[in-house]
């Protein structure tokens, strides 16, 4: 069968989110960039929670979630409505002020490559488009979309968000290729991540391609993954193009 289709991961392969971008953050001996700091101060305005104690709860919600979850998405604004109910902050508005702020964060970190909606536009020639992506809040990413031009390229979506559940879960990638009207034996998988792009979408039939623009050892990575081998490995998008156009047959 002809390749009738080719879907992209988000983040780390369509957009990129710099973390360094994000302010710094102390939580005990740690230290990162994250939005804690300003979650903290807007929780803080409405009751007297110390930072430690936000910190240690917004973990709390997080493991107790990545422990039960099976692959389901955890909704940013209901990561927060569990925050808040930790912390015994009976504001109702508060999980909503808590989701516009972080993910307003995430969205001013959003950089696109400016020749990436070129490839798209290459690869639409002859082939449908689609988006599948692992994120908790499906308004922010496609704003995101919008603001990099992508997003009126894109002949589907799937945001696991809207769809529930997470990649490697075959469902989220189903709800794409349903989207798209094709089979997955049609279609082609890009995306960053060893497990959950390339190990999810060969479990569904589909062929893959590992980009490698934001991992930060390649070939280290490669070495300690124990799942699917990905079809095609690439460092840019741009490879992709010329390299789909030599496969007339998945």
């Amino acid at each position: 069968m002809p390749l009738r289709a080719v879907l992209f991961d988000l983040f780390d392969t369509l957009v990129d989110l710099p973390p360094q971008r994000l302010p710094p953050a102390e939580v005990g001996a740690l230290a990162a960039r994250s939005s804690a700091g300003a979650l903290h101060a807007a929780i803080a305005e409405r009751a007297p929670v110390e930072f430690e104690r936000f910190a240690a709860a917004l973990r709390a919600v997080d493991r107790d979630w990545r422990d039960t979850a099976d692959g389901r998405e955890l909704p940013s604004v209901e990561r927060f409505r569990r925050v808040c109910t930790r912390l015994d902050v009976p504001d109702s508005d508060l999980p909503e002020r808590l989701t516009a702020l972080h993910m307003g964060m995430i969205e001013g970190l959003a950089e696109t490559p400016p020749h990436h909606a070129g490839v798209l536009d290459a690869l639409r020639a002859h082939a449908r488009i689609g988006l599948c992506s692992n994120f908790s809040h499906a308004p922010t990413a496609l704003a995101i979309l919008e603001k990099a031009g992508l997003r009126g390229r894109l002949d589907a979506i799937a945001i696991s968000h809207e769809v529930g559940l997470r990649k490697p879960r075959r469902e989220i990638f189903e709800a794409a290729l349903a989207q798209l009207g094709v089979a997955a034996g049609d279609a082609v998988h890009v995306g960053d991540s060893l497990d959950a792009d390339v190990g999810g979408a060969a479990a569904c039939g589909l062929r893959t391609v590992w980009v490698t623009r934001q991992v930060a050892d390649p070939d280290a990575a490669l070495a300690r993954h124990r799942g699917s081998r990905p079809d095609w490995i690439v460092r840019d998008l741009a490879e992709i193009p010329p390299l789909l156009s030599k496969v007339p047959e998945l």
